[in-house]
């Protein structure tokens, strides 16, 4: 991530999470009407909390990961603690508004009785939730067998499988233990072709290198591939492409392959990530360039990181996109965010005469928390029959 683009990121964390904050400092301290004393210190402690994430992402880059890493399990916990507070807080306020409306908090006592009332649930609920959402996260991912009826299968590719892996998120919190469990899970499943689309990384070959190697040991009879999502993009792109391809991943660059043998052969495309376009020379999601002089009598499977690529994949008779980024929303009530931006949040769709599979994701991205959703290894399971989720 470019100095510019680190210093508006900071910004924007700071703006939000100063906001999420000051507003649970109001609730937690300030309505209770604690005494001065605590008031103060809970404002002090909230705000060297939420002052905690900008000043980790300013001066993780500089520490040794020995020492990094505990700090950015410490922070990213609480930040998702915090939203969920922030939610269960936000709920509770709804309710006090219905009682002061109906009069029921008119007298100062109750108000305050109220107050520290919710302060203390909340505060119950939050620490209960946090601790089920990073247990959530830290589970193996759960095996999810997806099966695709695909226009022009050849009958000898009836069950042809394809694992797809996706925003693993390799970085702070998610190192080699996690990527060695994964190929081993993986290579269990005995892939025809294994598919990676994008978020593989938060962070510099330098760094993670060592952390990302044991994807040289995934096994499949036609290959492993992959495809950028934006955070190849914040990670050195051209650097990551370059050491996969020396760990034996095929990166598909808005272009295709021939999977199956002899005949008996689809049609496996890849693009750049949909955000790609001036944030590295070349790089740019160009579907029309990938399938172009393709024999459009041949089943067709795209890798595609965002889910925004179906709507074009759709016009152009694409049979199956594979896609990630929105993690289903990870932590419960995100999903709804991310459907403002993304036009599947998660699961099979049929979008014209295309599928569209978007999954959950197989790591998680900031807060080691899952609330809702969960990290998943899809088995795509190509049919010539009805299909559906396992």
């Amino acid at each position: 991530m470019r100095i510019g683009q680190l210093l508006l990121f900071i910004a924007v964390v700071l703006l939000v999470v100063g906001g999420i904050h000051f507003f649970l400092w109001a609730r937690l301290f300030r309505d209770p009407a604690w005494s001065a004393r605590w008031t103060r210190a809970g404002g002090a402690l909230l705000a060297s909390l939420g002052l905690s994430l900008p000043l980790l992402l300013i001066v993780s880059r500089w520490l040794p990961r020995a020492v990094a890493t505990p700090l950015a399990w410490a922070v990213f916990v609480w930040m998702g603690g915090s939203f969920l507070l922030f939610v269960l807080l936000t709920l509770a306020e709804a309710v006090r508004l219905a009682a002061a409306a109906v009069g029921a908090l008119h007298d100062p006592g109750r108000r305050r009785w109220f107050s520290r009332a919710v302060a203390a649930l909340s505060g119950l609920g939050g620490l209960g939730t946090s601790a089920f959402s990073v247990r959530a996260a830290l589970a193996a991912p759960t095996v999810r067998t997806v099966r695709v009826p695909l226009a022009a299968l050849p009958a000898a590719m009836d069950g042809y499988t394809l694992v797809q892996l996706t925003d693993i998120h390799v970085g702070p919190t998610i190192d080699r233990r996690f990527m060695v469990d994964l190929v081993a899970r993986v290579n269990a499943l005995r892939a025809d072709a294994v598919v990676i689309t994008g978020d593989l990384v938060d962070g510099s070959v330098a760094s993670l290198g060592e952390h990302v190697a044991p994807l040289a040991e995934l096994r499949a009879r036609h290959g492993v591939f992959f495809v950028t999502g934006n955070h190849e993009y914040y990670s050195g792109v051209e650097e990551w492409m370059a050491e996969l391809a020396r760990l034996g991943v095929r990166v598909l660059r808005n272009e295709r392959v021939s999977l199956g043998d002899g005949a008996a052969s689809i049609d496996l495309a890849g693009v750049d990530d949909w955000s790609a376009a001036g944030r590295a020379a070349g790089h740019r999601a160009d579907l029309a360039g990938a399938l172009r002089d393709r024999d459009p009598t041949r089943a067709l499977v795209l890798l595609a990181h965002q889910p925004k690529a179906v709507a074009e994949a759709a016009a152009r008779g694409v049979g199956l996109v594979l896609s990630g980024h929105t993690h289903g929303g990870q932590l419960w009530p995100f999903s709804y965010v991310v459907s403002l931006d993304q036009p599947i949040v998660a699961g099979l769709h049929r979008v014209r005469d295309t599928w569209a599979y978007v999954s959950e994701g197989t790591g998680y991205w900031g807060p080691p928390m899952r609330l809702g959703t969960r990290g998943e290894i899809t088995k795509v399971v190509l049919t010539l029959t009805r299909g559906g989720i396992a």
